[in-house]
């Protein structure tokens, strides 16, 4: 039965926008439990404007001008300013889409109003559950809001990208890259009561994406496919370059967490207190805080199993669908069981 607009899970998307991320805003895009009611810029795998440029774009391309776009804070809450780290520009390439070009130009700006705001008001105008944030990048902007606006600590659900407690870190060997960017703002959100869930390395390390996905993405015909399929394929490519253990593809770390925010079920969680290690060798490191080991309620899932084979199958659907542009009145139609996905 279709997905009634009542029931379609409200969504913002908080992007640093490079690869993965634009993988994850096609599956939500691609997504007919969804509506992608906003995107906030944030600085990460590219600095936060060229992210904003992104967003705008690939929603052109995409035929979603409807959507807006927002920007957010544009450094870590402890310094200044903000370089992308060569290890981001290395694996996103200069303009975050492995210096593949967007064939599509977007003439919108970014809303006047800023992602902290819009964040916010948005919380504040949805009833518990109906919508969630998926942070992808820096948790800067985020803790942002939970601190100018603590009444929507207890409204606010959070299902984000970063952190790891099972493997080591991919910037070190503790601290995963998105933590990594601010772990002060990260360690003050997982100090709040907000509902919490993490999808980390523990998970986003086991989901991958092929060539053999790329080449049935390029083979739909469409300048979308063929985006898509030439971005991942620079991802894959320098992924088997740089990475120390390659196993056929690149991770989906960002299109995980989107796919979790819209249905819960892909992975099981650890309930845990977490905290962020913010000096020392182990700086960026996420761990369990000592000093609530003993309070009774846990705030933080923590993935740590996923359903690997249903969610790859439902994000190639999604994206083939989305590539070649079967949609409904501006939203997804609902993805055919092409790969033996029978539980859309």
């Amino acid at each position: 039965m279709p997905t009634t607009d009542s029931k379609r899970k409200k969504i913002i998307l908080d992007l640093d926008t490079g690869i993965d991320d634009t993988l994850a805003l096609s599956y939500v895009l691609a997504s007919p439990e969804a509506e992608l009611i906003g995107i906030t810029g944030t600085y990460g795998n590219v600095v936060r404007d060229r992210g904003v440029a992104n967003d705008l774009d690939l929603l052109s391309l995409f035929g979603r001008d409807d959507i807006p776009v927002f920007k957010g804070i544009d450094h870590p809450s402890t310094t200044d300013s903000f370089r992308v780290p060569p290890d981001s520009e290395i694996f996103h390439g200069a303009n975050g889409t492995g210096n593949i070009e967007i064939p599509a130009h977007s003439t919108r700006q970014a809303e006047t109003v800023g992602s902290v705001d819009f964040i916010i008001d948005s919380v504040r105008r949805h009833a518990k559950g109906e919508l969630v944030v998926v942070p992808t990048g820096a948790l800067t902007s985020i803790a942002a809001a939970l601190e100018k606006a603590p009444d929507i600590i207890d409204k606010i659900t959070i299902v984000l990208m970063g952190g790891s407690l099972t493997q080591p870190g991919n910037v070190g060997p503790f601290a995963e890259a998105n933590i990594n960017q601010d772990p002060e703002a990260a360690d003050r959100v997982f100090s709040t009561q907000a509902d919490i869930t993490m999808i980390g390395l523990d998970v986003t390390t086991q989901v991958l994406m092929s060539r053999e996905d790329t080449r049935a993405l390029r083979s739909i015909g469409t300048e979308q496919g063929r985006f898509l399929a030439d971005m991942t394929d620079y991802y894959i490519d320098i992924s088997e370059k740089e990475s120390g253990i390659y196993l056929g593809g690149c991770n989906l770390h960002d299109p995980l967490a989107a796919a979790v925010a819209i249905d819960p079920t892909l992975v099981t969680t650890f309930a845990t207190n977490l905290m962020v290690e913010t000096e020392g060798p182990q700086r960026g490191r996420t761990i369990g805080d000592p000093s609530r080991l003993l309070d009774p309620v846990k705030r933080t899932k923590v993935a740590l199993g996923v359903d690997s084979e249903r969610f790859t199958r439902r994000f190639m659907d999604r994206l083939l669908t989305l590539a070649a542009g079967r949609v409904q009145g501006g939203r997804p139609a609902a993805p055919s069981a092409t790969r033996g996905e029978q539980d859309l």
